[in-house]
């Protein structure tokens, strides 16, 4: 039950990332994957992008192990490293501009990522 509860924290906290870009520009990831969903059936073409679709790939793996009788760590480690590249880059690209919006934003995920690794790492060598 608890690794279903930290997937479901990873898949919320990596909602709350936020962004800005050019001029007054701003939305939050789970404002982003609306406007996403929404642009999948009028212009599929315009959400092939890595950064796009890495990030919705990693989400959906960390829903799928939620179905899971006991969620699976490789599929975990493949969600948050779908999800942790999108928010890891935000967090950089946060520290070069000194946004601590972006910073703030990011540091939920990445903290319960690594958290989720150690927990993992952890619990093999206890075995």
């Amino acid at each position: 039950m608890k690794d279903k509860l930290i997937n479901v924290l990873l898949i919320i906290t990596s909602l709350f990332g936020y962004l800005e870009w050019g001029g007054d520009n701003k939305m939050f990831l789970y404002q982003a994957i609306a406007d996403i969903f929404k642009k999948i059936f009028t212009a599929p073409a315009s959400v092939l992008h890595p950064f796009i679709v890495l990030p919705l790939t990693g989400i959906f793996i960390l829903i799928c192990t939620l179905f899971q009788k006991k969620p699976g760590r490789i599929l975990t480690y493949i969600g948050i490293g779908c999800i942790g590249l999108l928010l890891a880059f935000m967090c950089v690209i946060g520290v070069i501009s000194l946004n601590y919006k972006i910073i703030l934003s990011t540091m939920p995920f990445l903290a319960m990522a690594t958290y989720t690794i150690f927990r993992y790492k952890n619990k093999m060598v206890s075995q």
